[in-house]
């Protein structure tokens, strides 16, 4: 599947969300979309983990860390673990670690930046709620595309 933001951007127009630029691309992907499952959680990626080694089914999984910029959420462990399971990507309103080995890695991960240190491991947080960042709401069951363009969400399947 080729996706091109752009593309759909013109394709359907006005029925597209665009997320606020300010995601830089970490994985082996760089182009990835798919229906969107998402946590809410604060500095601590217990839930990441836990969602990560379930089915992906190609989904995406969209992570409100809170824009927190004092630990990873997501490190080469767990983005292994997304690629076993069938997850096509990981957008992480926080922060990565391990970039290098998730670089090479076949999924999809955007994040707000890099931070060495790990999160704390406390089973903090909530799954399957509406989580907004970037001016856009994303909601489980809808689709997120992104590329090295951007990220937009579609109710319905646009590929």
């Amino acid at each position: 599947m080729e996706i091109q933001t752009a593309d759909l951007c013109d394709a359907h127009e006005g029925k597209l969300r665009v997320v606020s630029p300010m995601f830089r691309s970490y994985g082996g992907r760089p182009a990835f979309g798919g229906e969107i499952a998402t946590l809410k959680v604060f500095e601590d990626n217990s839930l990441v983990r836990t969602a990560l080694e379930g089915p992906g089914y190609g989904r995406v999984l969209v992570i409100d860390g809170g824009a927190s910029m004092r630990c990873a959420l997501v490190g080469d462990q767990l983005a292994q673990l997304g690629v076993k399971n069938g997850w096509a990507g990981v957008i992480v309103y926080g922060c990565i670690r391990d970039s290098k080995a998730i670089a090479g890695m076949d999924i999809g991960v955007f994040a707000l930046g890099t931070h060495p240190q790990k999160s704390i491991k406390k089973g903090a947080g909530d799954r399957d709620l509406l989580v907004t960042f970037g001016g856009v709401t994303f909601v489980p069951g809808q689709f997120v595309y992104a590329d090295e363009d951007g990220v937009v969400v579609s109710e319905s399947p646009l590929l």
